[in-house]
């Protein structure tokens, strides 16, 4: 015996998900069914989740972190090159 799960999807995402799927021989139950079976597997998402820049999240929110506070409290520089003869002096 089987359970339904019932979601709601946007029909582009269900429509593109069905054509990938289906070029690997695979309908889009057999799909989700994969992917809740590799969650189970895994213990986790079974896969990286990232943001556009390729930083896992909680990576992208430390770095934006520490860019803001270098924006606000660091030095700045003209030039490359004053840049370099500052890193050189220290």
């Amino acid at each position: 015996m089987n359970s339904l799960i019932s979601i709601r999807i946007d029909p582009k995402t269900k429509k593109a998900a069905q054509k990938t799927l289906g070029e690997l021989g695979l309908d889009l139950s057999a799909g989700v069914t994969l992917f809740l079976e590799q969650v189970i597997e895994t213990e986790s998402i079974p896969f990286t989740i990232a943001t556009k820049r390729g930083h896992k999240l909680r990576n992208e929110r430390s770095l934006r972190g520490e860019i803001n506070w270098a924006l606000k409290h660091g030095k700045g520089y003209k030039t490359a090159e004053e840049m370099h003869a500052d890193i050189l002096k220290g």
